[in-house]
């Protein structure tokens, strides 16, 4: 598609989410990451709801004995598949809306990066030493980082931190994102520092002179681009 320029609206998309229970936990997590994406750039109430179905389902889980947790895992996934289909028509109804309203990314399609400069980067350097890292996981890591750069953007240009008014118990929208992705399973901390992926971000497809439209998230609901430099950005999460 992107190579030869054909682009097509699908008439219908067809899901049989009874293939999740086929899926390692590790690939079934993979996805989790790109739906929590979805429901951050519109749909807070389904935000919320998948990181309850998906914390239940994480619990369950880590009880079980290593011996049992592979076919533990099909019986988990299979027992919450009511849920998980819901939560997925959902998730396709926003890509959907959003693809369809722009379908040549001018705008508002931008938004579906969300993580993806990052997690770009996070990729090419875990190619780079060997790790192990699954493009879900780097997109995990790379909203977390997207919203600490949020939250870090937003005080200097003195609005304060970005703070998600929907629970008291967090200041920012970054330590919320921390403890609900932790609580789905997904991985939370990145194994790079933020200065080794600049020259990186640098050659992203989305910079253009010397600027890189990060895609930033303000609140579960509340995502914008903004232009900056990857000098901008190492200074603002200097020390990550």
């Amino acid at each position: 598609k992107n190579m030869l320029g054909v682009i097509r609206q699908p008439e219908f998309v067809y899901v049989c989410p009874r293939v999740l229970e086929s899926l390692p936990r590790r690939d079934f997590l993979s996805g989790v990451a790109e739906m929590l994406k979805t429901f951050m750039i519109q749909g807070a109430e389904d935000y919320a709801k998948a990181v309850e179905v998906l914390f239940e389902m994480h619990k369950e889980y880590s009880i079980v004995p290593e011996e049992d947790a592979s076919e533990y895992w099909t019986d988990c996934v299979g027992a919450h598949v009511p849920e998980l289909t819901s939560l997925i028509a959902a998730a396709i109804r926003v890509k959907a809306g959003v693809v369809s309203r722009d379908q040549f990314e001018g705008g508002e399609r931008r938004k579906l990066n969300l993580g993806h400069t990052f997690a770009h980067a996070i990729e090419t350097l875990a190619k780079r030493k060997g790790n192990d890292i699954t493009h879900g996981e780097a997109v995990s890591m790379g909203i977390l980082l997207a919203a600490e750069l949020a939250d870090a953007y937003a005080l200097e240009k003195g609005e304060g931190p970005s703070v998600d008014a929907s629970n008291d118990f967090m200041n920012t929208l970054a330590s919320r994102l921390d403890a609900d992705f932790l609580a789905c399973g997904l991985p939370i901390g990145c194994p790079f520092r933020v200065s080794s992926m600049l020259d990186i971000m640098r050659k992203d497809k989305k910079a253009y002179g010397d600027k890189v439209r990060f895609v930033l998230p303000f609140a579960v609901g509340d995502v914008r681009i903004v232009e900056l430099s990857v000098e901008e950005v190492g200074r603002l999460l200097a020390g990550k």
